[in-house]
This record gives structure tokens, C-alpha cells and sequence, in this order.
């Protein structure tokens, strides 16, 4: 088959719409269930090769969270730490497969971004995963293949309706890629350079001597980077992406705004948040809602008008800022990528914050001593990778 028609484009009114070979021949995904939109498959083939990446630079099963044409998570299959399991809501599923554990990490990290999310995964989809899935609310799923067992859950989901998609994971595309504007076509070679270890060999800092762990967890920040609307940040910590910055039209904002989501990742797991007990029924989306709330700043005036009762069994204490800056003291080791380079040094400012230890971007600004210093100043390791990852 080398055309799928849509049921209409990025909005209700764009009509017509499909996606189709130019060349004839035959599109290397198959629908194995649902009805895929415009925007589910833009998630889908950026998904497909960001986890295809991480697999390749890891060796470890990947999984990504997409949302809105740019990651929500990423992350490989590490071992679920019995906090993580129980703030990603899996602590009831027992021992997870590496591939499931990636996604419970992906999906995991932001939970109210990933909220209606497509996923991609980069082996089979096993039933571990599916289990997973099944329970989460999202749009659809791309992978290579489907175990008997994995197939039958996700096409119970959503009544029947869910998205299942699957690649042929030996397709490789054009070298050269085209899209039209305005009716105007754009043309480029695609963006085939690989991330390894060659681009994390020149570190400009005082401290040049980093962990394996933290070169691996460079490679999934650039590789993230690699299918993230820019301009973006993203933050790492073992094995996957803790924070994620897209589409800011400048830099801080991009920090801020992944250090923000890096922070709310750790605030998770402090024991006032662990601690909190909700009332009966109340379902996992809801229940990320109420924590986000709880960590807000704003959390004193909804104590004030009573609402904690329609979420917490107990009124929970406030969670004052000088207890969530001691909590947030005791983040280290976070790892930080940019797809271009840092212009000033209130970005490393800001990253210091949120317990980063190892910086990658790359480099050439005119003010890049003045970066190197701020590194310098906090022990931060800062390789410069010669390479930006512009990505539109």
C-alpha cells in the first residue's frame, strides 16, 4: 500500500488529507488497528526514530512519549527503583520487562504532558507493555511487532478504536527530504549524523573525567534533542529524560522550563508526596493532578477553600518552599543537553538548580569563556560537541 487516506489534517477543516510514497512504492507501516490522524503519525515517525536512535547508541530497549510533535519522555530499559515504580503508578504490575520499563519511564517523567500521548518503541511490544498501556490514556503506538497477546490488549482499548501502528524497521528513507510551505517545497539532506562518543570527546571544563552512566545519558539528551521542536533543553538522569524544554523562542526559557519539569520529577519522590493518602476511586490521572497541585506554590489557597477533600483522605501539610528547596538540594548527577549553544550563563545558573552535573551542547557562542566559568565554578563537566540539532 503506498497511500493512507486521513480523516482530515492538523485541524478539522483540512481536508483533504493522507500520506503517500511519491515514488510509488509502498509505505513501510502497516495499520494494525484504529485510524491514525495527521498528527498521530507526525508523533509516530518522529517517535519511531528517536527510540530507533536510542537503541542503537544504548543497546537497551527505548521508549518515547510523544506529544504534539515533540517528546513528552524518553527513556531506555533500566530496572525500576521501587520509588519509581510507585510514582509512575506500576507498583501493582509486578516485575516489568526492560521494554516496559522504558516506557513506564518515558511516560512516567512527565506524566501530565504525556496525558493522551502516541508512543513509539523500539523492539516488539510485549505484554508487559501492553498491560501497560492499556491502562494509560493515549492515542496509539508504534513499534516494529506485536506478540499474539500484546496485539489482542491494545485492540481492546478505547472500545476498539485504538491506534496501532506497525514499521518495518529495515526501511530506511531518501537521504534527501522535502516538505512545501505555503505552497513553496523546501528541500534538505536529512539529518543523518549519528550521536556517539566521537561528539562527547572535547570537554572545555576544569573536570573532564565523567561516569559511562553519564556519556550514556548525553547520548539520550541529544538523541532527544535530535526530534524536539526547537529551540529545546532537555535534563537526563539515569536513562532517561527528566525534563524536556521545546518550541521556546529563547534559551533560558527552554531551562526554566525543562528545569522546572526536572524538579517536579524529583519533588515526586519526597516523602511529603509519597505520604499523601487519596480518597477512594480516585484514577491516576486525577491523582497526578492533585500532586501537581499540591506541589504548586498555589496549594495554600486551595487548602483555604476546602478542595483537598475531594482528592486527599487526610489534609495534607503544606509543602512550604524552603522544605521543597531542601528536597531539590539533594538531586545530583542530572545530565543536561542543548541543540544549540548556551548564549549566556544564566542557563547554567538555572541548570545548577535542578542538581545538574554534566553539560553537553555545541558550543560557539562569544560568550562561551563566560559559560565555561560558570561550569568551572560549580565542578560541572561541559563537553562541546561541535554540532547544533535544530529540529522544525
Amino acid at each position: 500500500m503506498n497511500e493512507i487516506q486521513l480523516k482530515y489534517g492538523c485541524n478539522p477543516n483540512q481536508k483533504p488529507s493522507r500520506i503517500f510514497m511519491e515514488n510509488g512504492g509502498d509505505l513501510p507501516v502497516t495499520v494494525l488497528n484504529g485510524k491514525p490522524g495527521y498528527i498521530n503519525f507526525l508523533d509516530a515517525f518522529n517517535g519511531w526514530q528517536l527510540v530507533s536512535e536510542l537503541k542503537k547508541a544504548t543497546g537497551l530497549p527505548a521508549a518515547a512519549s510523544f506529544k504534539h510533535v515533540s517528546p513528552a519522555g524518553a527513556a531506555v530499559g533500566l530496572p525500576l527503583t521501587e520509588t519509581l515504580e510507585k510514582i509512575y503508578w506500576v507498583d501493582d504490575l509486578g516485575e516489568l520487562s526492560p521494554l516496559a520499563c522504558a516506557y513506564a519511564r518515558a511516560r512516567g517523567a512527565d506524566r501530565m504532558s504525556s496525558f493522551g500521548d502516541f508512543i513509539a518503541l523500539s523492539d516488539e511490544c510485549d505484554a508487559d507493555t501492553a498491560r501497560l498501556i492499556k491502562r494509560e490514556v493515549s492515542d496509539g503506538v508504534i513499534a516494529p511487532g506485536y506478540t499474539p497477546e500484546a496485539l489482542e490488549m491494545l485492540k481492546a482499548k478505547k472500545k476498539g478504536a485504538y491506534n496501532v501502528i506497525q514499521i518495518d524497521p529495515a526501511y530506511r528513507p531518501d537521504p534527501i527530504e522535502r516538505k512545501q510551505v505555503f505552497g513553496i517545497t523546501f528541500e534538505q539532506g536529512r539529518n543523518e549524523l549519528d550521536i556517539d562518543g566521537e561528539l562527547l570527546s572535547r570537554f572545555v571544563t576544569q573536570r573532564k573525567e565523567v561516569p559511562e552512566s553519564a556519556l550514556i545519558d548525553m547520548k539520550i539528551a541529544l538523541i532527544t534533542l535530535k526530534y524536539t521542536q526547537s529551540n529545546s533543553v532537555c535534563y537526563v538522569k539515569d536513562g532517561q529524560a527528566i525534563g524536556i524544554g521545546a518550541g521556546q523562542q529563547s534559551r533560558i526559557h527552554c531551562t526554566r522550563l525543562a528545569g522546572q519539569k526536572a524538579d517536579n520529577w524529583w519533588l515526586r519522590q519526597s516523602p511529603q508526596v509519597l505520604g499523601l493518602s487519596f480518597v477512594d476511586g480516585l484514577g491516576r490521572a486525577d491523582r497526578d493532578n492533585a500532586i501537581d497541585v499540591y506541589m504548586g506554590d498555589e496549594y495554600e489557597d486551595v487548602l483555604a477553600e476546602g478542595v483537598w477533600q475531594t482528592r486527599f483522605k487526610v489534609k495534607p501539610p503544606v509543602f512550604t518552599r524552603e522544605e521543597k528547596r531542601a528536597w531539590l538540594d539533594k538531586l545530583t548527577g542530572v545530565t543536561l543537553g542543548s541543540d544549540a549553544f548556551f548564549p549566556f550563563s544564566d542557563n547554567i545558573e538555572r541548570a545548577h538548580k535542578s542538581g545538574v552535573a554534566y553539560v553537553a551542547q555545541p558550543g560557539g557562542s562569544v560568550r562561551d569563556d563566560a559559560v565555561i566559568e560558570c561550569c568551572d565554578k560549580y565542578g560541572m563537566a561541559m563537553v562541546f560537541t561541535g554540532i547544533r540539532l535544530f529540529h522544525h
